[in-house]
């Protein structure tokens, strides 16, 4: 068989997409978010070292658990819409499979390029559901992670830290760090605190990209086989 076969997997379903510890940084904190107290000229600075999951504490805040679950019901039909192309695609796998020597040569090859045109269909779906997860997540990234700034700056500053770093961060050369010093929860808390969400309310909505440019994250898929 030569035309390429896409199968969708359940692990990579867009309900783990949305674990936000799994996606790719997508912050305003950077590489870490650290904040340092002022120090008189001269003197050595004087405080706590803290550490925080920025996307943890992202994650956890309910205004981020409710933009997690509003971009599951987004995407959902979209998701589907892979998984039944994916399917239809396993079909005419099993058919020429099991059609070998029993259908005519034309038919083989009708079924063939069936699959292939089905299989280049569904890897544009994917690239395209893939840019579009990624763009919506970013903007719940970027929407709560500023706020977050200002809550882990005033955090830190009331309570004599003359740093705090992300731990999530790749480039943060933290080798260990005990669960002392770790604020991911006071911040979640704070934030919560400074940044109620009302029941129901939905959170802002991702702008439309425009139809001739789509955009989109699907679940992730093995590679094509051949």
């Amino acid at each position: 068989m030569n035309f390429r076969m896409l199968a969708l997997t359940r692990s990579g379903s867009l309900r783990k997409t949305f674990q936000f510890a799994i996606i790719a940084a997508v912050c305003v904190f950077g590489a870490s978010a650290l904040r340092a107290q002022s120090a008189a000229p001269g003197s050595a600075a004087v405080g706590k070292i803290g550490v925080i999951n920025v996307r943890q504490a992202i994650a956890g805040t309910a205004e981020g658990k409710q933009a997690g679950a509003e971009l599951q019901s987004q995407f959902a039909p979209r998701q589907n819409e892979l998984e039944g192309l994916n399917k239809q695609i396993n079909d005419l796998r099993q058919r020429i499979d099991s059609g070998t020597g029993k259908l005519s040569p034309e038919e083989l090859a009708r079924l063939q390029r069936e699959g292939e045109v089905k299989a280049r269909q569904l890897q544009r779906k994917q690239d395209e559901y893939q840019e579009d997860v990624n763009a919506a997540q970013a903007d719940v990234f970027d929407r709560v992670g500023r706020k977050m700034i200002d809550v882990l700056d005033r955090y830190a500053r009331e309570n004599g830290y003359v740093a705090i770093l992300d731990s999530s961060a790749q480039n943060t050369p933290i080798l260990f760090a005990s669960t002392n010093i770790d604020v991911t929860q006071d911040i979640v808390r704070l934030y919560d605190q400074a940044y109620p969400v009302k029941s129901g309310a939905p959170a802002a909505a991702t702008p439309a990209r425009p139809a001739q440019k789509p955009a989109a994250q699907p679940p992730a898929a093995k590679p094509p086989q051949q």
